[in-house]
């Protein structure tokens, strides 16, 4: 009865319809059998037996919940109401709408089942977990496996536990360079249609791997076509007022793959760095070799604003850069600069914080830029209060030493930032190359780092085009222009990046993930901003292991190949509809 007279007011009052009768629908009895009113008050009028329900339920209702001052409220609100409808009983017992929609309300809320309702929230589920494996061995690239789902039961033995409650660095992704090699091959040896298809791989986050970030050179370096800065002058000149500044090499194959890039994903963050600044700058007067003079200190400073602000001009902005690529090695037959702590210190605190900060640039600046194995360079730096309010933080390699190294600089100084930002594969290594990698970007993010960008984005079938330095380096892809059409082929290196990019977005923090005991396992674990969580592992060893993923007292449960690497990939908890 009270549902259909419910039903019925909201259709005769639906231009002031009052919210609370659309959850009508969704209560079940209304009053439980034993607060049903007694017989003799059945043939009352409608209206009285709404009123009768509405006192029978509070009677109940209030004697669980003890709220003595509600209870006296509602009745001196539904006395005057009894004594109305008793009094025009005769009359079919009228009262006026405005007074029934707030008794229709309170009489479906207060309900013990709809008290119910909002004290029990409903159980919680998670989705089924996405597995994504890639195993040399087997010839898997990312291949999707049967999904898992969380259950109470834990299996008795290795167990990795995911914890979101404890939260480490923020993510701003995983990448590779641009350089002019590999802009180079993408513009000239590829067809536009074969272009654009690549670039979706490589940065569409819903239909490539997202990458999300690139580091480009400033100018030449050792994967150049030729040398060149963006101030280059006759021998024996200079030209520290910028009056030749210009980016225009950059225009021919970089800035327009760069845009194309940026059309892909348009949150795409470059990262730039010099191997030399021009050479009338340094003390060899060449971009081979050398040092930086101290008269140029202060044109080297507007240079990098010319470089930001042009670059930007050109529709590519610049998230940050750093002062020297590599300055504690001074290679001999490509472009380089040696420079100490001690001046890089003078020339972030004295020239590039102010110049940039005068510009108002938002860009900004990672101190460092090389191994691992040296990191009582930034140490040195950042501890000089000046210099350190101009750094974000640290940018690496991983040519030396070991990303434990990261979290020493991270334990000194523990608001500035971390970036990898160049580790090159090539023909040197051995073994099982997809272990390698993998092992690389989960022990640098464990370590504090907030991105892994490796070298070449692309390079030939000979490891080209290259000026110097390193000739048998590896690419993220091949590009094998020995034969038309060229054909594009993702190397190992596509593959382990892919494990993190294609799951982890810019923005994820990283969380706990902690194994029960001693294993050859490795793991690292991501929230991302949408509340989903990315689980990273790697069997390095010999033989499957089989472990259990713990997640909020639920197990999940896995065998993983010998050499192979997983991801495994979960929504956040949802409210299971009934």
């Amino acid at each position: 009865m009270i549902m259909l007279q419910a039903a019925h007011l909201r259709a005769l009052s639906s231009p002031f319809s009052h919210s609370c009768l659309y959850r009508v629908h969704r209560l079940p009895q209304a009053v439980p059998t034993s607060f049903r009113p007694s017989p003799e008050v059945i043939s009352r009028k409608p209206l009285g037996v709404l009123l009768t329900l509405l006192k029978s339920t509070l009677a109940g209702t209030f004697v669980s919940v003890a709220s003595k001052r509600l209870t006296s409220r509602l009745t001196s609100v539904l006395t005057p109401l009894d004594a109305t409808l008793t009094k025009n009983r005769g009359e079919g017992g009228y009262i006026p709408r405005s007074l029934l929609l707030p008794v229709i309300c309170a009489a479906l809320l207060l309900s013990p089942s709809a008290m119910a309702q909002e004290k029990s929230s409903p159980p919680h589920r998670v989705s089924q977990i996405e597995v994504y494996e890639s195993s040399e061995e087997l010839h898997e690239t990312l291949q999707e496996k049967p999904p898992l789902t969380f259950a109470a039961a834990r299996a008795p033995q290795l167990t990795v536990a995911v914890n979101d409650a404890a939260k480490y660095q923020e993510m701003d992704g995983f990448g590779a360079s641009l350089t002019e090699s590999s802009a180079w091959l993408l513009s000239q040896k590829l067809t536009p249609p074969q272009r654009t298809a690549l670039l979706k791989q490589l940065f569409d986050p819903k239909q490539g791997i997202g990458l999300a970030i690139l580091r480009q050179p400033m100018g030449s370096s050792d994967f150049s076509l030729a040398d060149y800065s963006y101030d280059d002058v006759p021998p024996g000149e200079s030209d520290p007022e910028m009056k030749h500044f210009t980016i225009d090499r950059d225009r021919q194959y970089i800035l327009p793959v760069l845009r194309e890039a940026l059309a892909v994903n348009p949150k795409l963050k470059i990262i730039a760095s010099p191997w030399s600044p021009p050479g009338w700058m340094k003390t060899s007067g060449s971009m081979i070799g050398g040092t930086l003079l101290p008269s140029s200190f202060a044109p080297l400073a507007r240079y990098f604003v010319r470089f930001v602000q042009s670059y930007e001009a050109a529709g590519v902005p610049i998230f940050a850069v750093t002062p020297q690529n590599e300055p504690r090695n001074i290679p001999s037959d490509y472009p380089g600069m040696g420079m100490t702590a001690e001046e890089q210190t003078v020339f972030i605190r004295e020239h590039l914080g102010p110049a940039f900060r005068d510009a108002h640039l938002k860009t900004k600046i990672m101190a460092f830029d090389h191994n691992w194995d040296l990191i009582d360079f930034p140490e040195k730096l950042l501890s000089d209060s000046k210099a350190a309010e101009f750094s974000a933080g640290t940018a690496t390699h991983c040519y030396g030493g070991g990303p434990d190294a990261q979290t020493k600089l991270h334990d000194h100084f523990p608001t500035k930032g971390i970036w990898l930002t160049e580790c090159s594969g090539g023909e040197w290594q051995k073994g099982n190359l997809l272990v390698a990698q993998a092992n690389l970007i989960i022990e640098t993010t464990r370590n504090w780092g907030e991105s892994i960008v490796l070298w070449n984005l692309a390079l030939d079938q000979n490891h080209a085009p290259h000026l110097g330095g390193c000739t048998n380096c590896r690419g993220v892809v091949t590009i094998d222009h020995s034969k038309s059409p060229a054909t594009v082929t993702p190397t190992v290196d596509f593959a382990a990046l892919a494990h993190a990019s294609n799951f982890v977005a810019p923005g994820a923090l990283r969380i706990d993930s902690i194994a029960s005991e001693e294993s050859p396992l490795k793991h690292v674990a991501f929230r991302n901003s949408d509340g989903s969580i990315v689980l990273l592992a790697l069997n390095p060893s010999e033989s499957a292991m089989t472990f259990s993923i713990a997640w909020q007292s639920q197990y999940a449960t896995y065998t993983l190949q010998p050499g192979a690497v997983v991801t495994f990939h979960w929504p956040p908890k949802s409210r299971t509809r009934h």
